[in-house]
């Protein structure tokens, strides 16, 4: 694929389709409502009203992270004119970890946690755009792909040595939580915290919503309207990897919602972006609640975030491509 052009995910999608938001915010509150409900212990133990009270800040987590993760999914693929893009196979996932994982073992706070995974994806994800623009292979979806895996292959490095030389009594247990991920370790001070820093990146995001969306187009044709391609995927990348770092500081890593979940919505609403974020945004909300609520009441442990968006996420992205209709002549 040459990179002066957008990619077949964008320039095959059908039109807008309208009144999209209103029923999946319907949905969402409707998901939200059975996640408060559903659960190991029957209303015959406590009330509903503590059991909805018990499982608040984790319903709230799942719909933070999700739209998080989601978001900065669809603003690096079009960031990066790549279908492939993603928090978790960019290497931002990976890095944010790293980086998370380094405050661990200096005993920082949570505020320079979160500070710390935002600089770790940010220079993950600087670090992959380099190197895919180094790289001349000629095919620009496998060059990225190419130094994703090498970028996360690198902070898997970095975090089994950070993982060596942690205290295995206390420091090793909490790092382990953010390779495996989880929504229930978030208080009301966590949760305010990474809202926060998820609701600046999305915000970055949607404020430049508009010439974001140019980045869909040849670097040439963006300079013809007179912006500038690498300020808009530097603002891109920035809103994105604050989103997703502050996703990970709260939940650890969860893969697949950055992929899977623009590409559904895409589905949805066409590839224009401003009308693509905010519906991935809530999609990934409705994902993630819903296999987090499946991952706890359907097996008889509570699986982990991370793993669970796997069980579900991997049979929904082999649909979708089987879904695709075909091109004659490829």
């Amino acid at each position: 694929m040459s990179d002066r052009s957008p990619p077949a995910a964008f320039s095959d999608s059908p039109p807008a389709r309208p009144a999209v938001l209103g029923p999946a915010l319907a949905l969402l509150g409707a998901l939200a409502v059975v996640a408060l409900i559903v659960g190991p212990a029957s209303a015959s133990e406590v009330t509903l009203e503590t059991l909805a009270w018990i499982r608040a800040p984790r319903v709230v987590a799942a719909i933070l992270v999700g739209a998080a993760l989601a978001a900065s999914g669809a603003s690096l693929q079009v960031a990066f004119r790549n279908p492939l893009a993603a928090p978790d196979l960019l290497g931002v996932s990976a890095g944010a970890a790293c980086g998370a994982a380094f405050a661990i073992l200096a005993g920082f706070g949570q505020a320079a946690l979160q500070g710390s995974a935002f600089a770790g994806a940010l220079a993950a994800a600087g670090l992959v755009w380099a190197l895919a623009r180094w790289i001349r292979i000629g095919d620009a979806t496998l060059a990225l792909v190419l130094s994703g895996i090498g970028v996360a292959a690198l902070a898997s490095a970095v975090l089994a040595l950070v993982s060596y030389l942690s205290d295995p009594a206390r420091q090793l247990p909490a790092i382990t939580y953010w390779l495996l991920g989880s929504l229930a370790a978030g208080g009301a001070t966590e949760l305010l915290a990474a809202g926060a820093a998820m609701a600046l990146g999305l915000t970055i995001l949607w404020f430049a919503r508009w010439r974001i969306n140019l980045l869909a187009l040849p670097d040439e044709e963006v300079r013809a309207l007179g912006a500038d391609p690498v300020r808009l995927r530097w603002v891109a990348l920035a809103g994105a990897a604050l989103a997703a770092a502050a996703a990970v500081a709260l939940a650890g890593v969860v893969g697949w919602v950055g992929l899977l979940v623009p590409h559904a919505a895409r589905r949805l609403t066409g590839a224009e972006f401003s009308r693509l974020l905010p519906l991935a945004a809530l999609t990934g909300a409705i994902f993630l609640l819903a296999v987090d609520t499946l991952g706890r009441v359907a097996f008889p442990i509570d699986l982990p975030p991370g793993v669970s968006s796997a069980l579900f996420g991997v049979p929904g992205l082999l649909w979708l491509l089987a879904s695709r209709p075909r091109e004659s002549g490829r």
